[in-house]
């Protein structure tokens, strides 16, 4: 098993805590703290709200409204192909690293 792997995925997961305001950087979790299936949630959440701005800009510049200007749909688009790809390639390792530890040998 690849443990540098292991390693990325885990920063990056510490990374995402931080930012979802779990947790403070420098400070170690405490245990029965922090709920996955609820960070899980709100991870998509806000992926599906991004998607959810993102088209709701874009037909409203399609119609013609006045406030929404084609740079800030465009931006709105990228943040939300950004964001669906990152929880893509998370739930890809996720899978990597279940199927790995599946496959161990005990």
């Amino acid at each position: 098993m690849n443990t540098s792997a292991v390693d990325s995925l885990l920063a990056q997961m510490r990374i995402a805590a931080t930012a979802a305001g779990l947790r403070e950087p420098g400070h170690a979790a405490q245990p029965g703290k922090v709920d996955f299936s609820n960070v899980l949630k709100s991870s998509l959440d806000g992926v599906a709200q991004a998607q959810a701005r993102s088209e709701s800009m874009q037909k409203a510049f399609v119609l013609g409204d006045d406030r929404v200007s084609l740079s800030d749909t465009m931006i709105a688009m990228q943040k939300a192909s950004i964001n669906f790809q990152t929880t893509v390639q998370v739930r890809n390792k996720v899978v990597q690293a279940y199927n790995d530890i599946m496959n161990m040998q005990v």
